[in-house]
């Protein structure tokens, strides 16, 4: 093997980053590029195919102006993405329409008669996945009773990182976890007749590409594709699972020497266990959350997810730099969020119960509802804006341990990756209401290390995944923060009585979800 570096694309829903590492997993460079989608209303949001692939490339282009010799010097190149949504292309390989992303919310009503009539259970059993509206499986359903024109003209449904492997390799062809935990079996890891027959979409089937996992084979990078990129004809690629697994390998989820969970914290938030037999999970009775294939043999990790994670501090942020600029003092959102951050332990534990349910396309874990909203309980007029901010900070932590309850409870330690990762009030504050040790991961690109991770065990460059985790992400480990005894005590009293008002909101969201749709439809 005569180069030194391996490169990964992780192509977000905020940015398209390139990343060039080393062998031993050391990141060398990165290129970031910000993504663009629409959200013209009506819970539409669509991204531009064509722009997203043009991206990616124009992003390892901006790497190898960085990094000196890339293309002679790259041994394999592996692609992740956001997970999720639809991507759709015809026979000729052009897409048929904007892609759906996972934030889009048109198919909630089918979630919500998938609900009704049981199915969302019935599948369930196979894909250990809640469905919802973010999924490729309830996307198609509504496309064949809304646009059928669109169906008719598709040939292959992808993923976001699918659609750039086709334009990489001209394959055609998803990953294990995606496949599985849309239309098939975690446990077996391939399609299942039964989860698209319950759906109505069997007659869609072939729209399903090979699942391929990207730790075990490669295909090289085309003529075509090496034009754009700059990078050399023939370079092995690597088609990554989504980008939460990416990520969650980059961060230490797998760890061969103990268990560990891992939380990544960034617009919004995902929480992961994982499981090394698959086939012994017993799932839940409510069906919520995912159960994807991990890219060790026999593995899965099991997750579930906030909708809005640092969309909550981000909201509340702005409304104090909003109520300053009305007073005359203008204030920049990211010194305001440094300068309140450092502020956050001089408020008062408790002050207020906050339910971190901010994004308008509501919540999906570890319920569905694309009704809920966010809300402030047990306000007086002693409660300040700190606290109020402290609280914001408590209802991510109390959603990440209602989410952890999901999946089987916390495990012994919890990594922690995404940019509120690098918050220790936040992170004490997450120690204290799970009451396990948080560890930060010091990895600024997880997805793009993950991705590059299984390359390396393709091609040879690491023996098995174990070994990978050993020279890549034990290094990147950094000080546990442990709970606060008095704290904990304190969040263990208040969690209940988060649940109870959780739980009993729901004819609430929809009443206010009724109002909403009918001042919308009001002349």
């Amino acid at each position: 093997m005569s180069g030194d570096l391996l490169i990964g694309i992780d192509a977000g829903t905020s940015m398209n980053k390139a990343v060039a590492f080393d062998l031993d997993g050391r990141q060398i460079a990165v290129a970031a590029l910000r993504n663009r989608y629409d959200e013209p209303g009506g819970g539409v949001v669509e991204q531009d195919m064509a722009r997203t692939w043009d991206d990616s490339a124009r992003a390892l282009r901006q790497l190898a102006a960085q990094v000196p010799g890339l293309a002679s010097r790259a041994v394999a190149l592996a692609v992740t993405g956001q997970g999720d949504g639809t991507w759709l292309i015809d026979r000729a390989g052009a897409p048929v329409a904007p892609a759906w992303l996972w934030l889009d919310s048109r198919a909630a009503g089918i979630v919500a008669e998938a609900e009704a009539a049981g199915v969302r259970a019935e599948i369930f059993r196979f894909t250990g996945c809640g469905l919802n509206a973010c999924n490729q499986s309830a996307q198609l359903a509504w496309l064949k009773r809304v646009r059928p024109e669109v169906l008719a003209a598709a040939a292959t449904a992808f993923h976001c990182k699918d659609w750039l492997y086709f334009r990489l390799t001209d394959e055609r062809a998803t990953d294990p976890s995606e496949g599985s935990f849309t239309f098939g079996d975690f446990r077996s890891r391939s399609y299942r007749d039964e989860v698209l027959a319950a759906l109505d979409i069997a007659d869609l089937k072939p729209l399903l590409p090979p699942m391929l996992d990207g730790s075990a084979a490669t295909h090289p990078l085309t003529a075509e594709a090496a034009a754009a990129t700059g990078l050399p004809q023939g370079l092995p690629v690597s088609l990554g699972y989504l980008d939460v697994i990416c990520t969650g390998l980059g961060a230490g989820l797998y760890d061969p020497d103990r268990p560990a969970g891992c939380s990544i914290v960034g617009s919004t938030s995902m929480h992961m266990r994982f499981f090394d037999r698959a086939r012994a999970i017993e799932l839940p009775a409510e069906p919520s959350g995912y159960t994807m294939p991990f890219p060790v043999p026999g593995s899965v990790a099991r997750i579930q997810s906030n909708m809005a994670a640092t969309l909550n501090i981000d909201w509340v942020v702005r409304l104090a730099c909003e109520a300053a600029a009305s007073l005359g003092h203008e204030v920049d959102p990211k010194d305001a969020l440094g300068r309140l951050d450092a502020r956050v332990p001089e408020a008062q534990a408790g002050a207020a119960l906050y339910h971190p349910y901010i994004h308008e396309a509501g919540e999906r874990g570890p319920f569905v509802d694309v009704a809920a909203r966010a809300q402030f309980l047990g306000l007086s007029t002693k409660v300040g804006f700190l606290d109020l901010l402290r609280s914001v900070y408590e209802g991510l932590a109390f959603a990440a341990r209602d989410c952890y309850a999901a999946i089987g409870a916390p495990p012994a330690e919890i990594r922690m990756a995404g940019g509120a990762a690098r918050s220790t009030a936040l992170k004490t504050i997450f120690a204290s209401a799970l009451e396990v040790p948080i560890r930060e991961v010091n990895r600024e690109e997880a997805g793009a290390a993950g991705a590059a991770m299984m390359a390396a065990v393709a091609i040879g460059a690491q023996p098995d995944m174990a070994r990978a985790f050993r020279t890549w992400v034990a290094p990147c480990l950094g000080e546990r923060i442990l709970p606060e005894a008095d704290l904990a005590k304190r969040y263990r009293q208040l969690f209940p009585l988060y649940l109870q008002a959780r739980r009993a909101m729901p004819p609430l969201w929809q009443g206010l979800a009724r109002l909403r749709q009918e001042e919308t439809r009001a002349p």
